[in-house]
C-alpha cells in the first residue's frame, strides 16, 4: 500500500511547527530536566545499594542509608522520578506534534510539573526516613499518594486535552499508546491504592492486589510509551512506512486485555488459589500473539535499512528499545513454563526481568525521544557528538553486564535454593561474583547518565553554546515532521 499521498497532507508546515514547539517548550524542558535530575539520584543510590549487597560497610554508619532504605527509595526515584517525568516530556511532545495542536496554559502546566516532583522529593525522602509502606513500587508514604495522583491526574488530562485542540485528522498508532498509558496508570495507581491502603483487603489477596500493580505498573505505562516512541522515530528517521499497518490495531487490543492477567503469575508458588498464577502464565503465552505484530510493524522497515544504524545515535536508542521489548515479552512466556517459575520466583533473575522493561525498553526509547525533541525545542544542535556515542555505548554495554549477570547469577540461585542440601550461606557466596558484576554495570550506567545530563545542560543553559550555534542553520527536519504512520482507527 502506498502512502506518500497521505503523507504530505499530514505534514505541518513549518510555521505551523514552530508554533506548537514554542507552546510546549517550556513545561518540556522543566519535566525533561526533572527527569535528568532524577535519573542521576536514583543511579547514585542504585549504585549504593548494589554495592552494600557485597560490600555491607559500604554507609554501613548511616542509618538512612541502610539497604532496606536505599534500594526502594532507588527503585521509586527512578519509576516516579525519572521514569513519570520523561514520560509525561515525550508525551506532550508527541501529542502536541501528531495532533498538531498549541498548548493552552502552559504555566499552569509547569507549575503542576514543579508540584509533581515536589511530592516525589518528599516520597523518596521519607523512604530513607524510614516512613516506607513497604508495598514494591508504592513504598512512598501513603499519605502523598492522593495528592501525587492528582497532580498527575491533572497533567494526564492536560495532554490528552491536546486532541481536541488538534488540526490533525488522523489518529496514529502512537497516540494509542499514549493515550492508553495516561489512562491506564491512574487506573491501576487508584485501585492499588485503594485496596492496599485505602480500604485494605485481608489476607494473601493483599499480595494478589500488590503482584497486579507491580506487573501493569511496568507494562501499562513503561512499555506503552517506549512502543509510542519507536513507533514514531522509527518510520520517521528511516524515511519507511510501518510495515502490515493494519495489525497494528490486534497488537494494541490484544496486549491491552491479556497484559492486565499477566501480572498474576509473579504468584507461582504463592499461597493463593491455583487458578490465579495459572491464568497469569496463559495470558503471559497469549502476549506473544502482539508481540509478534509489533515485531513485523518495527523491525520490518528496521531490517531492509540496518546501514542507517552507523549514521544515527537516536535511532540505534530507538533499535535498542524495540529489541529489548521483543526480548522482554519472551522472557516473559518463559518464566511461565511449567517449572521455570518455580526456580525464577524470589530470584535476581526477576529482578532482571523487571531491569530489562525500565532500562531496555523504557530507558532507552527515552533517551532516543530526548535526543531527538530536545534540539528542536531550543534551535540548537548537540554541544557533543562525542558525549552521545559515549553515552549510548556506555549504557547499552552497562546493561548489558548487569543483565546478563543478573540473569545467569538468579538462576543459579533459584537452582541453588530449591537443593536443601546446599546451604543458604553457600548460595550467598555462589551469587556475589554476579552482583559484583552487575554493579560494575551500574559504573558504567552512571557515567553515561552523566554525559547524558552534561549534554542536555550544556545545549539549554550554556551560553557560550547558546553564542556560537546562534549562527549555525537550523535544519529543516526541525520544524517539519513527517509522520510516515497510516492512521486506521484502533
Amino acid at each position: 500500500m502506498s502512502a506518500a499521498p497521505e503523507h504530505s497532507s499530514a505534514r505541518p508546515p513549518a510555521a505551523e511547527a514552530a508554533a506548537i514547539d514554542a507552546s510546549i517548550r517550556v513545561p518540556v524542558l522543566v519535566l525533561l530536566g526533572f527527569a535528568v535530575f532524577w535519573l542521576l539520584g536514583a543511579t547514585a543510590l542504585g549504585l549504593a545499594a548494589a554495592i552494600k549487597l557485597h560490600t555491607p560497610s559500604f554507609l554501613a554508619q548511616c542509618e538512612f542509608l541502610t539497604y532496606g532504605r536505599v534500594y526502594p527509595a532507588a527503585l521509586n526515584a527512578f519509576a516516579w522520578g525519572w521514569g513519570v517525568n520523561a514520560g509525561l516530556a515525550v508525551a506532550l511532545w508527541l501529542m502536541a506534534r501528531l495532533a498538531r495542536a498549541t498548548l493552552p496554559g502552559a504555566g499552569l502546566l509547569t507549575v503542576a510539573a514543579v508540584a509533581w516532583n515536589v511530592g516525589v522529593k518528599l516520597g523518596v525522602l521519607g523512604i530513607l526516613a524510614g516512613w516506607s509502606s513497604s508495598v514494591t513500587w508504592l513504598e512512598m508514604p501513603r499519605h502523598l499518594m492522593p495528592f501525587l495522583l492528582v497532580v498527575f491526574t491533572l497533567i494526564a488530562a492536560w495532554i490528552v486535552g491536546l486532541l481536541r485542540r488538534g488540526a490533525s485528522p488522523r489518529l496514529y498508532a502512537s497516540q494509542w499508546w499514549l493515550l492508553s498509558a495516561l489512562f491506564w496508570l491512574p487506573w491501576v495507581w487508584s485501585a492499588a491504592g485503594a485496596m492496599l491502603f485505602l480500604a485494605p483487603v485481608r489476607g494473601t489477596v493483599q499480595s494478589v492486589v500488590a503482584a497486579w500493580f507491580g506487573h501493569n505498573f511496568l507494562a501499562l505505562w513503561f512499555a506503552p510509551l517506549a512502543l509510542a516512541v519507536i513507533y514514531y522515530l522509527l518510520p520517521k528517521l528511516l524515511g519507511r512506512p510501518i510495515r502490515a499497518y493494519w495489525l497494528a490495531p490486534l497488537a494494541f487490543w490484544s496486549y491491552a486485555v491479556f497484559t492486565t492477567w499477566a501480572g498474576a503469575a509473579r504468584l507461582a508458588g504463592a499461597p493463593v488459589p491455583a487458578w490465579t498464577p495459572a491464568a497469569g502464565e496463559v495470558a503471559c503465552f497469549i502476549l506473544t500473539l502482539p508481540l509478534v505484530v509489533i515485531a513485523v510493524n518495527l523491525f520490518g522497515p528496521l531490517l531492509g535499512n540496518l546501514a542507517a544504524l552507523r549514521s544515527s545515535v537516536v535511532l540505534r536508542f530507538a533499535a535498542v528499545a524495540a529489541f529489548c521489548f521483543t526480548l522482554s515479552t519472551l522472557r516473559l512466556a518463559f518464566t511461565a513454563l511449567p517449572g521455570v517459575a518455580e526456580i525464577t520466583r524470589l530470584t535476581w533473575f526477576d529482578t532482571a526481568s523487571d531491569y530489562a522493561v525500565l532500562y531496555g525498553e523504557f530507558s532507552f526509547a527515552m533517551f532516543a525521544a530526548a535526543y531527538y525533541l530536545a534540539p528542536r525545542l531550543v534551535l540548537r544542535p548537540w554541544w557533543s557528538a562525542s558525549l552521545i556515542n559515549a553515552h549510548f555505548c556506555l549504557s547499552f554495554t552497562g546493561h548489558v553486564i548487569a543483565m546478563f549477570a543478573l540473569t545467569v547469577g538468579g538462576w543459579i540461585q533459584g537452582q541453588e535454593l530449591a537443593d536443601g542440601k546446599i546451604p543458604f550461606a553457600a548460595v550467598a557466596a555462589h551469587t556475589l561474583p554476579w552482583l559484583q558484576a552487575a554493579t560494575l554495570g551500574g559504573l558504567l550506567l552512571a557515567i553515561g547518565h552523566l554525559a547524558f545530563a552534561v549534554n542536555l545542560v550544556k545545549l539549554v543553559l550554556c551560553p557560550q553554546h547558546r553564542a556560537a550555534s546562534a549562527a549555525a542553520p537550523v535544519p529543516a527536519s526541525a520544524f517539519s515532521a513527517p509522520e510516515l504512520e497510516q492512521a486506521p482507527a484502533p
